[in-house]
């Protein structure tokens, strides 16, 4: 693999990729470039800059959307669908009708009974996995 870094003057940032076919370590490897990206929230009359890459997880509770840091919480004006497409290309999963996960956070998944699973984050907060969702989360972690 060869890996070409030009620095012209006065012109914007861009990533090209040339490749004979795309693996699914390319694949992660531009998901990872794309993460890098900034979601608005809001904490009473703040407005903030969240790198995804902080956030780790996303919820929706009477019709206000949460994204959830290591230990805080800010509201977002957009809603979860909307952050959902959003982060789509990164590492982010749907795991209930209510809740986007950060998969890069996760630190452990337990089997629960009735099909439903728990995830632990990497700040021991637990998440309900739905059942719906298992074979989503089972494809992305290719079990």
């Amino acid at each position: 693999m060869k890996i070409i870094v030009e620095e012209p003057l006065g012109s914007e940032e861009e990533i090209i990729i040339r490749c004979h076919n795309m693996t699914p370590e390319l694949l992660r490897f531009i998901s990872q470039i794309k993460a890098q990206g900034n979601l608005i929230a809001y904490e009473g009359a703040e407005i903030h800059r969240i790198p995804q890459i902080d956030l780790f997880y996303i919820e929706s509770v009477d019709n206000r959307t949460f994204l959830y840091l290591d230990k805080t919480v800010y509201e977002s004006k957009q809603r979860l669908y909307e952050l959902e497409e959003i982060l789509s290309d990164g590492d982010f999963l749907r795991i209930s009708k209510s809740i986007v996960v950060n998969m890069s956070k996760i630190k452990s998944i337990t089997p629960m009974g009735n099909g439903r699973f728990e995830a632990r984050l990497e700040n021991d907060e637990k998440l309900i996995i739905s059942r719906q969702y298992i074979s989503d989360l089972k494809d992305r972690l290719g079990i």
